[in-house]
């Protein structure tokens, strides 16, 4: 093995899959984990250079750090760690979905936080380490809906300065990559992210090539560790009173209205 390697948390799909096909692409060996989707690992993989798929339940924490200590195990220059992977179920701030709650924080906090301390406890490379956590625009800017999940999002970014300061080398880094909204999510409709997306300072969408330009930033250490990048067209510098998909619909009602009235 000669190619530096990364791992992606979630890597099979939506933006983890993004991340994966990028850093393949620019000549790494992608290791790609997958909870349920198997299939679209297994084709991810074929159709890159030099790849690998990983299964894991993240809601098993000894299982998430036993793979990562078995891949370090094995891989002479592993450099990067991206935590991907998330749940994103709907609770409201009106009353906390316990259930949803407990999910939440397992996979998109604690399984994040347990794997980057395997990763700086066991992973060699000469050329530095590099954990890479996906955190949210919410961190910055969070509204009522999906109020776990934000919890959860905001616990993993309170890791990363943790990490950066505590764990590791001198010579690691630990960053957070904080995305607005890239993909149709929830149960929104493709044709609906043309206005919610565009819900921001720019009111232009954030193309997920751009979360792949920031995670190989990111990979060459460049920045401080500890630091956050958000790649939202400035969304978390606004005060939204609502996530934008309902922001969306609730623009569109008022359109409708307005044109039902002009008539």
């Amino acid at each position: 093995m000669t190619r530096p390697a990364i791992l992606v948390i979630g890597g099979a799909t939506r933006i983890g899959a993004a991340i994966v096909t990028g850093f393949g692409e620019a000549g790494w060996h992608a290791v790609i984990h997958y909870g349920t989707s198997a299939e679209a690992a297994e084709e991810l993989a074929s159709a890159l250079p030099s790849a690998e798929t990983v299964q894991c339940d993240l809601a098993d924490t000894r299982a998430a750090t036993a793979m990562v200590e078995a891949l370090a195990a094995r891989l002479p220059d592993w450099r990067c760690l991206v935590n991907s992977a998330s749940l994103f179920e709907y609770d409201g701030a009106e009353e906390a979905d316990e259930a949803i709650y407990a999910r939440a924080m397992q996979v998109n906090a604690l399984a994040p936080a347990r794997t980057a301390q395997a990763f700086l406890a066991h992973a060699t490379s000469a050329a530095g380490r590099t954990v890479i956590q996906v955190t949210d625009m919410k961190i910055a800017n969070p509204n009522p809906d999906f109020f776990s999940y934000t919890m959860s999002k905001h616990a993993l970014s309170a890791t990363i300065a943790m990490l950066a300061k505590g764990a590791g080398r001198a010579e690691d880094r630990v960053y957070g990559l904080a995305p607005g909204a890239i993909l149709a999510s929830h149960d929104q409709r493709e044709e609906e992210t043309e206005v919610s997306h565009r819900l921001n300072l720019l009111e232009r969408k954030t193309d997920v090539d751009e979360i792949v330009a920031a995670a190989r930033f990111l990979a060459t250490r460049a920045m401080r560790s500890g630091s956050t990048i958000f790649v939202d067209s400035g969304q978390h510098l606004l005060d939204q009173d609502r996530d934008v998909i309902w922001l969306a619909r609730e623009k569109a009602r008022g359109q409708a209205g307005a044109g039902a009235d002009a008539a």
